[in-house]
C-alpha cells in the first residue's frame, strides 16, 4: 500500500515539475524540459503525452519551431490557455481591481474601480469585492467551469493560513475572512495574501536568476511594505503574513504614522509622509488620506530642480528606509532589493541618504555592493503574484494524478 502511495506522489511531483518548466520557459522542447527538471526523456515523453491528451499542454507545429541545428526541428510544448482560469483580485487604498487570467498566464479580462475604502462599512467593503468577482464570472465570454481559483491580495496583515485580513491601513475594518466569504459565495477555492508577498512571488517568476533564494521587495507607495524571500521560501510570521517593514520604529516617539503609532519607517517614507515633510507640516499632522501619483511626480520634479523642503523630504525618506534595511541586513545579511511603487520613480532622490544610512548600521558593512532595482507600478506585480500563486495550486492540485481536471471538467462551480 505504501509503495502505491509513494508512486502516486512521485507522479504528482513529476507532472508538477513538467508543467512548471513549461510555465517558466513558455514553449520549451522536451529536451529543454529534461535539462531543466533532471527527469529522463522517457519520463517527460510519457508525462507530456498524458498532459496533451488531457488538454493541459499543447504541441506546436514543427514549422513554428525555429531550429538552428541540422536535422528535424524539435517540437515545443506550451500551456493550453483554455485548460483553466484564475481570478486575481487586488484591494488597496481607494482601489479595487480584478483580472481573469488564463492557464498560460495571460490577462483576458479585467475591471478596476475607485472606492473610498477609509469610510466604507464592513458590509460595503465585502459587497464590493463580491460584486466585482460576480461581474467577471457572469461575463458570457468566460467559461465559469474553468475558473479554478480566486486569489485576493490586500495591503495590510493577513493570517498565515491565507484566509483573512487581520488589519489594513486602507480601512478601519479588521478581521474579515475574505477567502471564506468568496468560497461560500461562488463555490471556488480562494486564498487571501499580503500584497507585498505577491510582489515577491512575481519577481521570482520574472527573473529567477536575480530573485531566487534571498531577496527583498519593498513597496514605496502611500504605505511601506515588504515581501521577503529567505532560502527560497516566502517569509511569513508565526500566525500572520508578517513582514511589516513599514511599521518598524525609525524614531521612537517621532512622526505620526497612519497606523496610529509614532516613529514608524512609513511615517517618514510613505507618500503621505514625504508630502507632509515637503510642505513643512508638523510631524503631528494627521496623515492625508491619499496623495495622487501625479502629485508625487510633481513633488519629485521640484526636488530635482531645487535644494528645498521637497528634496529634504526625500532625504528623510531615504534615511528611514536605509536604517530599516540596515537593521534587517544585520539579521539576514544583505540581499538584492526591488523598490516597487510610485515613489520608486524617485529613487534617485532617495538612494543617497538610504545608502549613507545603511553604511552606519551593522548590516551595512558592504553597503556599496547592495543592488537595487526599481519598478514604479506595483499593480502588475501584485496581480502576477496572485496569478502565479493560484496557477501553481491548479498545477499541483487540479491537474495532479487522480484529480479531476479540465480534460473531463468534472470540477464544476456555480456562480
Amino acid at each position: 500500500m505504501s509503495v502505491g502511495i509513494r508512486h502516486d506522489d512521485l507522479r504528482r511531483r513529476n507532472r508538477a515539475m513538467v508543467i512548471s518548466a513549461v510555465r517558466r520557459a513558455g514553449q520549451p522542447s522536451r529536451t529543454e524540459i529534461a535539462a531543466t527538471t533532471g527527469l529522463s526523456h522517457s519520463t517527460i515523453s510519457a508525462i507530456s503525452s498524458d498532459l496533451i491528451q488531457e488538454g493541459i499542454l499543447t504541441e506546436s507545429k514543427a514549422s513554428e519551431t525555429v531550429s538552428l541545428k541540422r536535422g528535424r526541428p524539435q517540437v515545443g510544448l506550451s500551456l493550453n490557455p483554455e485548460a483553466a482560469a484564475v481570478l486575481a483580485v487586488v484591494l488597496s487604498l481607494n482601489f479595487l481591481s480584478v483580472a481573469v487570467i488564463d492557464y498560460a498566464g495571460q490577462v483576458v479580462a479585467e475591471e478596476q474601480r475607485r472606492l473610498d475604502t477609509l469610510t466604507m462599512s464592513r458590509n460595503e467593503l465585502i459587497d464590493e469585492c463580491v460584486a466585482i468577482v460576480r461581474r467577471r464570472l457572469e461575463d458570457p465570454d468566460l467559461d465559469v467551469q474553468s475558473v479554478a481559483r480566486i486569489a485576493l491580495a490586500i495591503q495590510g496583515i493577513t493570517d498565515s493560513h491565507a484566509r483573512a485580513m487581520l488589519w489594513s491601513p486602507i480601512t478601519p475594518q479588521t478581521n474579515i475572512a475574505f477567502a471564506d466569504i468568496l468560497e461560500r459565495e461562488f463555490g471556488i477555492p480562494a486564498i487571501m495574501e499580503n500584497d507585498c508577498n505577491m510582489m515577491a512571488v512575481a519577481l521570482r517568476w520574472r527573473d529567477p536568476d536575480r530573485y531566487r533564494d534571498d531577496f527583498i521587495a519593498i513597496l514605496l507607495s502611500h504605505g511601506i511594505g515588504m515581501g521577503l524571500v529567505l532560502k527560497g521560501e516566502l517569509f511569513t510570521g508565526t500566525h500572520s503574513s508578517g513582514g511589516e517593514f513599514g511599521h518598524m520604529i525609525h524614531r521612537p516617539g517621532g512622526a505620526l504614522c497612519r497606523c496610529g503609532r509614532r516613529g514608524c519607517v512609513e511615517a517618514y517614507a510613505g507618500n503621505y509622509a514625504i508630502w507632509r515633510n515637503a510642505r513643512q507640516l508638523s510631524e503631528n499632522a494627521e496623515p492625508v488620506a491619499d496623495v495622487s501619483d501625479a502629485e508625487m511626480r510633481a513633488l519629485a520634479a521640484r526636488a530635482r530642480q531645487t535644494d528645498g523642503p521637497e528634496r529634504e523630504a526625500y532625504r528623510k525618506a531615504g534615511e528611514a528606509l536605509g536604517f530599516g534595511l540596515g537593521s534587517l541586513f544585520a539579521l539576514i545579511d544583505p540581499a538584492p532589493v526591488a523598490m516597487v511603487g510610485a515613489s520608486a520613480a524617485a529613487f534617485d532622490l532617495i538612494e543617497p541618504a538610504l545608502r549613507e544610512a545603511i553604511a552606519q548600521t551593522a548590516g551595512g558593512q558592504h553597503s556599496g555592493s547592495i543592488s537595487f532595482d526599481t519598478e514604479p507600478n506595483e499593480l502588475p506585480l501584485i496581480r502576477e503574484g496572485c496569478a502565479m500563486r493560484a496557477l501553481s495550486f491548479v498545477d499541483q492540485e487540479i491537474f495532479a494524478p487522480g484529480a479531476q481536471g479540465k480534460s473531463g471538467t468534472a470540477r464544476k462551480h456555480v456562480a
